[in-house]
C-alpha cells in the first residue's frame, strides 16, 4: 500500500483516483461511506435498487428469502460512475444472509473491475466481512481486492476513529496509527475469560456459543480478546456437529465487553 500513499501524496496530477460506492437500506452503511469520502477527497456514489427494500426487518428477510430461492437478483438503477475512470473503487454494503446486501451483488453482477483496486467495506449485525469479500473476489477475479473495514450497526459510533485508523493503517492517509501486534497462541479459557465472553454476546439472539480458547492483545485503552467458541444450537447435537466461531471482543478500560465481530 506504499505506493498508493506515495501516489495520493505526489503532484495532483499522479493521485489514483478513488470511487466509493455503497448500497445502503438504513443510514449505517451510509454513514461509513461518507466518512471514508470526505476523508480521501473521493467521489461518492450510491446504488440503488429499482424496488426499494423499504418493508419491516420481517418483510426484507420474506423478500431476501424469496429471491435467493428463485436466484433472482434485483434491479438497480444505472450507476452514474464510471468505473473505467478509476483506480481504486471502494464497495460499501450491508451484510445480509453472510454476503453483500442484493443490490450490491446486482452492481458485481453487471460492472466491470478488472484491473481496479477494490476495498470492501461493510456494516453487519455480527460478522460477514470475510465472507462478503471473498464472494467479491468470486464475482471479480481480475480486480485487486484488498482487505477491507467491518462494523457492527451497534457500533457505528466507534466508525468515525476506526475508519480513520483503517485508512491511515492501509496506506490511503498519512498520518499516526497504532500497529497492533499480533494475537499470542490461544489458550484454554478460565473463569474470568469466559465471564468476559458471556457478557460480550448476552442479549445477542443469532450468537449462542460458549468459548473454548482465548488470546488477547493491548489495544490504545483496553484490551481485545480472540475468542475461540463452539455453537451451541438448541435441543443435544453431537460435538462432531458443532460450529467452530472466532468472535473478536473489546473491553475498554473501565468499560462493559463488547464484541466486534464474528467470524464463521
Amino acid at each position: 500500500m506504499t505506493a498508493i500513499l506515495a501516489a495520493s501524496c505526489g503532484q495532483k496530477k499522479n493521485a489514483p483516483k478513488m470511487l466509493v460506492l455503497y448500497y445502503s437500506q438504513t443510514e449505517n452503511t451510509k454513514a461509513v461511506a461518507t466518512e471514508i469520502a470526505t476523508a480521501l477527497g473521493a467521489d461518492l456514489e450510491e446504488v440503488v435498487p429499482v424496488e426499494p427494500y423499504d418493508g419491516t426487518y420481517e418483510e426484507t428477510i420474506q423478500r431476501c428469502l424469496r429471491e435467493r430461492e428463485g436466484g433472482i437478483l434485483p434491479s438497480i438503477q444505472p450507476v452514474k460512475a464510471n468505473v473505467a475512470d478509476y483506480d481504486i473503487v471502494f464497495l460499501g454494503y450491508p451484510v445480509w444472509f453472510g454476503t453483500c446486501a442484493p443490490p450490491m451483488l446486482t452492481y458485481l453482477d453487471q460492472a466491470d473491475l478488472a484491473g481496479k483496486k477494490v476495498v470492501p467495506f461493510c456494516t453487519f449485525g455480527s460478522g460477514g466481512l470475510q465472507s462478503s469479500t471473498a464472494d467479491i473476489v468470486k464475482k471479480q477475479p481480475q480486480a485487486e481486492v484488498l482487505p477491507g473495514y467491518g462494523v457492527r450497526a451497534a457500533r457505528i459510533a466507534d466508525m468515525p476513529a476506526e475508519v480513520d485508523q483503517f485508512l491511515k493503517a492501509s496506506g490511503f492517509l498519512e498520518g499516526d496509527y497504532v500497529k497492533l501486534e499480533d494475537f499470542p497462541e490461544a489458550h484454554a479459557v478460565n473463569e474470568e475469560e469466559s465471564a468476559i465472553f458471556d457478557a460480550a454476546v448476552d442479549g445477542y439472539p443469532m450468537l449462542s456459543a460458549k468459548a473454548s480458547k482465548v488470546a488477547s492483545r493491548t489495544i490504545p485503552g483496553g484490551t481485545e480478546y480472540e475468542f475461540i467458541a463452539l455453537s451451541a444450537p438448541r435441543g443435544p447435537v453431537p460435538d462432531s456437529k458443532m460450529m467452530e466461531l472466532t468472535v473478536y471482543v473489546t473491553v475498554k478500560d473501565g468499560g462493559a465487553p463488547v464484541f466486534t465481530q464474528v467470524v464463521r
